[in-house]
């Protein structure tokens, strides 16, 4: 069999999964002036900069359109790998001072983080615990991941997505609890981390503003977690998921898809992610 006929083959059968019914299940929030934000970023602004009737055209139609302006770390979004460094280097050893050349990146930018259609995985901690939500500023550690992976009967397999859900996405509507610059933020410890990384994951993300455990009164001064992913890992973060209803129809492994804006030299991207089962 040629290559041209094994492709011809592959996309046959992927069509004819897609054409036997598949349902599609968000996984991220929508985007809106308001919505919480790390006090590190931009906030997500937008705002209509021409009405329907500003002007009217000859034939009676009218057009409106939009102004937006974000940071790169708003709501539901994906880090690239430039975003975090450590003793000035970047993923692979790159020079992160050199790399940063001309208000972009010249390296790791955000417009090489992949689009996705892969195995995803839901690592629903807070089902473990038996609570609806973490306790702010709980650590999850690699033994919870376990638990997890245990509880949903799935095997965390080299090339996942694993999405570890903390119930925290409940408090969205809420931003200072939410944001937990108070009270903490429940998030992956180091050693849970480290699990993910030696599970051979390629990306993963949580229902949180910052991915790893924020302590009471911490903030985020230290992000050992995007250290070991991104920087030693190369793996990409995904922060703000919304996993709600994901949870809720009990999705445990699943096809994910992800499509990251290509910003060139950017640090990161919004996405809108998704879960894709069997009608």
């Amino acid at each position: 069999m040629t290559t041209g006929q094994t492709i011809s083959t592959a996309a046959d059968a992927l069509l004819a999964a897609v054409s036997s019914g598949v349902r599609v299940i968000e996984l991220g929030h929508p985007f809106f002036t308001g919505m919480p934000c790390s006090p590190n970023h931009p906030g997500f602004r937008m705002s209509l900069q021409r009405r329907h009737g500003d002007m009217v055209r000859p034939d009676g139609g009218s057009a409106a359109n939009e102004l937006i302006v974000t940071g790169g770390h708003v709501g539901t979004h994906v880090d690239a790998l430039s975003h975090v460094s450590h003793d000035g280097l970047l993923h692979g050893g790159v020079d992160a001072f050199e790399a940063q050349t001309g208000g972009r990146f010249s390296a790791l930018g955000a417009e090489h983080t992949p689009a996705l259609l892969c195995r995803g995985v839901l690592l629903d901690v807070a089902a473990v615990h038996g609570v609806d939500i973490l306790p702010a500023g709980y650590g999850v550690t690699a033994a919870d991941l376990r638990a997890a992976a245990d509880r949903a009967g799935v095997e965390v397999r080299h090339g996942d997505v694993a999405l570890v859900r903390t119930g925290w996405a409940r408090n969205f509507d809420d931003a200072p609890t939410y944001l937990g610059q108070q009270d903490g933020v429940p998030g992956v410890t180091e050693d849970g981390a480290r699990w993910l990384l030696e599970s051979g994951v390629r990306v993963t993300g949580s229902d949180t503003t910052a991915y790893e455990q924020i302590s009471p009164g911490a903030g985020h001064s230290v992000l050992p977690v995007h250290r070991i992913l991104l920087v030693e890992g190369g793996i990409n973060i995904i922060e703000h998921l919304a996993l709600e209803d994901a949870a809720a129809e009990g999705l445990t492994e699943f096809v994910f898809v992800m499509a990251p804006l290509r910003i060139v030299g950017g640090t990161g991207s919004p996405i809108r992610p998704f879960a894709a089962v069997q009608a």
